[in-house]
């Protein structure tokens, strides 16, 4: 019987939080003789009297590109590491969530948004250690090193 494929999922928005956790899950990965899936996620605004339309911007690419930089930016780190990039469009959490299913580890990032707040578990990260089928990694800005 073959042994099964070890995985780590990273979900990577360009955030410094996630640019932490991208380079945690990429060391990681590196520990346990797993690849990395790395996740950006995109959707269309939903927002009323909104000035632009949909058409004139391109989210799908520039979610792309910024996964692209990422990559880049710590191809360098572990170059041995299989890391899979995948754009896909939705909500978030769900995205990450169903990407997830049959990994070892989903790795999110967490910003805080002032001092109260830096306390608290964002939405996403929130929805994801509550519904995932995995062990999940929240990296909280400044901390990859703990």
């Amino acid at each position: 019987m073959g042994e099964r494929e070890h995985r780590i999922v990273v979900g990577v928005d360009g955030s410094e939080s996630s640019m932490a956790a991208l380079r945690w899950a990429i060391r990681q990965a590196k520990l346990t003789g797993a690849s990395v899936d790395a996740v950006a996620v995109w959707r269309y605004p939903t927002g009323y009297g909104w000035g632009a339309t949909v058409g004139e911007i391109d989210f799908e690419g520039a979610a792309k590109r910024s996964l692209v930089g990422a990559l880049g930016a710590v191809s360098a780190l572990e170059p041995e590491v299989p890391v899979h990039p995948l754009v896909a469009e939705g909500q978030a959490a769900e995205v990450l969530l169903r990407t997830a299913k049959g990994a070892d580890l989903l790795v999110v990032g967490c910003r805080g948004h002032g001092a109260f707040t830096a306390s608290l578990v964002g939405s996403v990260s929130l929805h994801c250690v509550l519904h995932a089928h995995c062990p999940v990694l929240v990296l909280r800005d400044g901390h990859e090193e703990s």
